[in-house]
């Protein structure tokens, strides 16, 4: 009787201090109330696939994948595509933004909205919007194929699909940027002298180069994992439009290996983007 009493006092003991121990990691929950119990089963739901793919894939997995020539391949033209796609973004959108962000003019925000309109597209439809301007029957490459001038299924395409759907990431960034200035220091280099130019260049643009800053980095990680426009509009060919996303859909068919290689690297650069435009707008805000 005497050995039966100890063993179920220790399993008491044992179930004490496991409840203790569970109360003491859900403390932190418990101390934000009745939301942070109901946060977490989302919050477990967004974290758990992306734990179970890393899990599902180990460093030397990786290093192997990597070593065949798809997965390179697919690497470096996602590199190429998307830097130049936010070069051309750059380029083009800061004028854009600028305008946006600090002219109010008759139907700006229809142009604010058509702007927009892109991110909230369905990739296919966005694929086969590209497909009819600028493919070779298509509103603008009609007119470009006489001249011997394709766009529809090359290198140049992944690019345009990138800018098409990544693109206005960087203008409504910059023009929130630009939004926020204050006007009065414009005003203030226009009184002594400053031409637009010059009051776009060293007091306007230097002030928004944070918002700027984050823009660039969003619109290169949405390039870096676009994949229903390109894959209608510049089709899956391997060296020439196979980017990293389709070559991780061709990937799950073929080779689950490198599929399972190539998603955790998005993985960790979509992280590592998140965690530098965090970085970003603190060193914004502090200042």
């Amino acid at each position: 009787m005497s050995a039966a009493r100890a063993d179920r006092a220790r399993a008491l003991s044992g179930a004490v201090s496991a409840s203790q121990n569970l109360s003491s990691r859900l403390a932190p929950l418990s101390r934000l109330g009745g939301a942070g119990l109901l946060s977490l089963p989302l919050f477990l739901f967004f974290v758990i696939p992306v734990a179970a793919l890393l899990w599902r894939t180990s460093g030397a997995a990786v290093w192997a994948s990597l070593a065949q020539p798809e997965a390179l391949q697919a690497i470096w033209l996602s590199l190429r595509t998307t830097t130049v796609a936010a070069a051309l973004t750059v380029l083009f959108g800061t004028p854009l933004a600028y305008l946006l962000g600090r002219q109010k003019f008759p139907g700006s925000q229809a142009v604010d909205t058509l702007v927009e309109l892109p991110t909230v597209l369905p990739p296919a439809v966005a694929g086969v919007a590209l497909l009819v301007a600028f493919g070779r029957q298509g509103l603008i490459g009609s007119w470009l194929a006489p001249a011997g001038i394709t766009l529809a299924f090359t290198t140049a395409a992944v690019v345009l699909a990138q800018v098409f759907v990544a693109g206005p990431l960087y203008v409504k960034t910059l023009a929130v940027g630009f939004a926020a200035l204050d006007r009065e220091l414009e005003q203030a280099a226009a009184i002594d002298g400053a031409s637009r130019w010059q009051v776009f260049r060293h007091v306007a643009l230097p002030l928004a180069l944070p918002a700027a800053l984050s823009g660039i980095v969003l619109t290169w990680a949405r390039a870096l994992g676009e994949f229903g426009a390109t894959i209608l509009f510049a089709g899956n060919f391997p060296g020439r439009t196979q980017t990293m996303p389709l070559a991780v859909y061709i990937g799950f068919e073929t080779n689950f290996d490198v599929a399972l290689a190539l998603s955790a690297i998005l993985i960790a650069v979509s992280f590592l983007v998140l965690i530098l435009v965090k970085l970003v707008l603190q060193r914004e805000s502090a200042s």
